[in-house]
């Protein structure tokens, strides 16, 4: 197993692009090179002529890294839905072989890695359809109807998860379901880190809600952040 994690999340907006810069930011503060690498990203930005994937350029900028954005992210969408239903209308499906090819370069430059996925665990990456399936046997029968889902993206780069979530009602179960699932995937989990605390202005519920998550899944709290919070506030793990 390499130098780094795989920051996952309870689902969409949870906040993992914001956790994951302010990681890759407090290693290289703390003098480890770390980097970023992100396989998929759907919703890119038109900024001065040219698709920007905004996550990765976010992270980019927090944390000061000299990547470029082809570097960063293996395949940029323009419409902000799930990867496989972007690829499909827009082209470009994803293949693990060049996630593969460029996590690895990407690891190559760096001391440490953080990846960043698609949505929550389940998030599915490439889904081919039946009729695109069977009109492509006929071509080319080793990519025909592929389906890859971000677990798959997990088990090619080999790292252990961080799960991000936050603190609010219902945050206990959709942490939970999110552990299981990895679990039964077989994937290692370093911990948990709680973004967005004390947003929901009830600091009882989400402390309880936070020792629920960890009584539940023996897994550590590795961070809390709060919203507008521009360092980890903790060391690196």
């Amino acid at each position: 197993m390499k130098n780094g994690y795989f920051v996952t999340a309870t689902g969409t907006d949870v906040g993992k692009t914001f956790v994951t810069a302010l990681l890759v930011k407090k290693w290289r503060e703390s003098g480890i090179d770390a980097g970023y690498y992100k396989a998929a990203l759907s919703g890119a930005e038109y900024i001065n002529g040219k698709w920007v994937a905004g996550d990765a350029d976010y992270v980019k900028r927090i944390a000061g890294l000299p990547d470029s954005q082809e570097e960063l992210v293996s395949y940029i969408y323009k419409e902000a839905v799930s990867p496989h239903l972007a690829a499909r209308k827009e082209g470009n499906p994803v293949e693990l072989s060049k996630v593969k090819e460029d996590f690895n370069a990407a690891d190559g430059r760096h001391e440490f890695m953080f990846v960043e996925g698609s949505g929550g665990i389940i998030c599915p990456i490439r889904y081919d359809e039946a009729d695109a399936a069977s009109a492509c046997e006929k071509i080319v029968p080793d990519i025909a109807g592929q389906k890859i889902f971000l677990t798959d993206i997990m088990k090619t780069v080999n790292l252990p998860l961080l799960i991000v979530t936050t603190a609010a009602l219902g945050s206990i179960n959709a942490c939970v379901l999110t552990v299981e699932y990895a679990r039964q995937q077989k994937l290692e989990i370093r911990g948990i880190i709680v973004n967005r605390y004390g947003a929901s202005g009830n600091l009882q519920m989400e402390d309880d809600n936070i020792f629920m998550m960890q009584e539940m899944t023996n897994l550590p709290l590795l961070a809390k952040i709060k919203q507008g919070d521009t360092d980890l506030g903790t060391a690196p793990f």
